[in-house]
Formats: C-alpha cells, structure tokens, sequence
C-alpha cells in the first residue's frame, strides 16, 4: 500500500520532473488540451488545479506564485483574465483526464488532460471548411 505518498516521482530527478510538469501545465493553458501517460496526466493536474486556483483569487502575490509555474506572461495573463472569468463560479474540478488507449511503441496508456467547459471548436476551421464545401458546390 502507498500511504502517505506525496506524489509520482516518474522515474526522473526532482528538477527534471518539476520542469516536465511545469512545461506541461504551460502547454495545458496555451493550448488547452495535451497528450500524455496517465501518471504525467494525474500530476499534471495537481498542478495545473492550483495555478488555475491562484488565477481566480487574482492578486499580485497570486501572480507571483503562479509564475513560478508558467513562465510565459501572455499565458500569465490569460490565466489571470479568461480563465479566471471561465472558472469564477466552479469550485474545483478544472480539468478532466480522458483515456484513450495504449501507445504503440511501448503501449503505455495513454490520456488527454484537458480543460473542462472550453470553447467547443476553433471558428476559423469552421469557417474554412464550410468554404471547401461551397466551393466544390460551385
């Protein structure tokens, strides 16, 4: 039994593991959906919880915090303007894990870590597709 386990050390040095999981949270708030393995998908979120978490309360100590995480300060500032307005009224819960099935190569399980109640599909995709079909109407 695994009591009182802080976390997944995944098989890497702490620094090296921390800047994985930061890199990760990054790519979740930028591109708000990523592909990875179950664990990294679980820790992932933990941390991704408590930067969105920090984003809601607003604050400069807040900022602080948060960008010991994400480093970039566009993401920064949508984390502390769009997703805190998303989030306001959600108490917890910001992100789901969904699985997908095994990798190829190694066949580890695989997941996607994703943000919940986000917009549902990019406009200008929309756009160009409905353009293929008109033109091949014509």
């Amino acid at each position: 039994m695994e009591h009182r386990v802080g976390y997944r050390k995944l098989q890497r040095t702490t620094a090296h593991r921390l800047a994985m999981l930061r890199n990760m949270v990054t790519s979740l708030i930028d591109h708000e959906r990523i592909t990875t393995t179950i664990p990294r998908a679980k820790e992932a979120r933990r941390m991704a919880e408590r930067v969105i978490t920090l984003g809601k309360k607003g604050g400069l100590h807040n900022v602080r915090l948060a960008s010991q995480t994400v480093k970039d300060r566009v993401l920064l500032q949508k984390l502390f303007g769009e997703l805190k307005d998303r989030y306001a009224k959600r108490a917890g819960g910001y992100t789901r894990i969904l699985r997908i099935g095994f990798r190829r190569g190694d066949a580890t399980e695989m997941a996607i870590l994703e943000l919940v109640d986000r917009p549902a599909a990019a406009p200008a995709a929309e756009e160009g597709a409905e353009k293929k079909v008109e033109a091949k109407k014509e």
